[in-house]
């Protein structure tokens, strides 16, 4: 096993340990670049978000922001998560790679990174330590493809000029 495969496997576990419990979040979610995802926005209140996905998420307890976990199985890194800074929405993301999540356009989870040029054109480009992220930003709003392997795994929005590493 090599560095890059230890390395990721780290980050599984430290993602399996770091959600706490099981949540609901769609099972299927539209990534709407500049706006939402699965109709959680930026801005959006705590009983915004729980009256679109439910109560049952976890919250971890290691991060440095109030962040819940929506995951389709208890304990298992998939789902959907969303940060929050002075009770509103900051940043909304997949976790891992859950199928069915989708742009309007025709992007899923799953996709080669170069799809994601092909439908949005030439985007900002950030190295993260185990993925790189591809950025679209919009003056709302910047729209975050995090790849992995060349593979999109992931969808997120956040705020202008906010870093999509974590």
């Amino acid at each position: 096993m090599g560095p890059r495969t230890a390395g990721a496997l780290a980050l599984v576990a430290a993602l399996v340990l770091a959600l706490p419990a099981a949540g609901a979040p769609p099972k299927r979610g539209e990534f709407v670049l500049g706006e939402s995802l699965a109709g959680i926005h930026l801005g959006m209140t705590k009983e915004q978000v729980r009256s679109l996905w439910g109560t049952r998420h976890g919250v971890c307890t290691s991060c440095p922001r109030e962040t819940w976990y929506f995951n389709y199985t208890p304990f298992a890194p998939e789902g959907a998560g969303v940060l929050f800074r002075r009770d509103r929405v900051v940043h909304v993301f997949t976790v891992w790679r859950p199928a069915g999540w989708k742009t309007p356009e025709g992007l899923t989870l799953g996709a080669a990174a170069s799809d994601v040029a092909r439908l949005y054109g030439s985007l900002d480009r950030r190295q993260c330590t185990l993925y790189y992220a591809l950025l679209k930003p919009t003056r709302q709003a910047q729209s975050v493809f995090y790849v992995f392997r060349n593979k999109v795994w992931g969808f997120g929005l956040i705020p202008p000029n906010a870093s999509p590493c974590r």
